[in-house]
């Protein structure tokens, strides 16, 4: 329990930083939001008359501490641009991006652990080194290249789905989660190609230890002391990377959801951005790093769970 507490004291300081960093790096940053809305041919007093309705001219301090304040009870601004609240033009994204997200992450782990294990398993033999050729080739390439690769192939040739046409949950969620397969594979096959690299090796570094080959000689079989030790020895790195990944996948997934014409954080992220929109732009990426640092935590948890010597 006490592991846990000072973990969650942790992430919660993490956040706070995060937080301020992001805050300051919008206030700081050549730009000013009243004049993108009024237009280069404005006046400066009516420029200077926008910025004090929007409290842009109050100090640093005093800013952060109502933003984070508001960001915390849910209330994450209201838009520039759209003059309406940030939470609801973000609301109807959030489902896109994690459901692009947790796609993916399940089609890494579908590919990777049974991959890692066979070519554990058949060290040097034919099927090792075709594994091994596949992944150093899928590691070179990049999600986004991938879905060009898959839009090419899958849409456009074989016509399993219609590049661009994507249809949202509301309208129907059996077409909005078969077009998300496929965004979600380019994100999955290099990430996949990297897992399997490091777990087949921490399989193979876990099989050359002393202890399995005591248990074998005391007569447990091999598959015993592979899928009983291990396997379950070997997962601490593999988890770092799997957390790492996950991470890796919510920030990348703002270049697929371009590649496949995705309406999720990447395209109003984009657009807030071009109008300099600091409330949706800080609303999206705090809560990509909430989910980052989210997995971070539980990242640790699972490290005491497999091993509870870890402090």
């Amino acid at each position: 329990m006490r592991f846990i507490i000072k973990k969650l004291l942790s992430t919660i300081a993490t956040l706070l930083i995060v937080s301020l960093c992001v805050f300051a790096a919008f206030s700081v940053i050549p730009g000013d939001p009243a004049r993108a809305m009024l237009g280069t041919d404005a006046s400066e007093a009516a420029v200077e008359r926008l910025r004090e309705e929007m409290g842009l001219n109050a100090p640093f301090i005093s800013r952060y501490g109502k933003w984070i304040a508001g960001f915390v009870r849910g209330d994450l601004g209201e838009s520039y641009k759209y003059s309406k609240p940030v939470s609801e033009l973000l609301l109807d994204k959030v489902p896109v991006t994690l459901t692009m997200t947790l796609f993916a992450f399940l089609m890494i782990l579908i590919l990777s652990i049974p991959l890692s294990i066979i070519s554990a398993r058949h060290k040097d033999g034919i099927i090792d080194k075709i594994i091994v050729i596949i992944t150093q080739i899928n590691m070179a390439i990049p999600p986004f290249f991938s879905g060009f690769i898959i839009t090419l192939i899958l849409g456009l040739g074989l016509r399993f789905f219609v590049p661009g046409g994507y249809v949202s949950y509301s309208e129907d969620s059996r077409a909005f989660l078969y077009y998300m397969i496929f965004p979600a594979l380019a994100i999955a096959i290099p990430k996949s190609a990297q897992t399997v690299k490091l777990m087949r090796g921490s399989l193979i570094n876990e099989s050359g230890k002393d202890y399995v080959r005591t248990s074998l000689s005391r007569g447990a079989t091999e598959n015993y002391v592979f899928y009983g030790h291990i396997l379950k020895n070997s997962m601490i790195p593999s988890i770092t990377f799997l957390g790492m990944v996950l991470s890796d996948i919510v920030a990348g997934s703002i270049v697929i959801e371009q590649v496949f014409g995705i309406p999720g954080f990447g395209r109003i992220l984009l657009t807030a951005i071009e109008g300099r929109d600091y409330p949706v732009v800080e609303a999206i990426i705090m809560f990509l790093a909430i989910i980052v640092i989210v997995i971070n935590f539980i990242t640790d948890i699972l490290y005491r769970v497999i091993d509870p010597r870890i402090d």
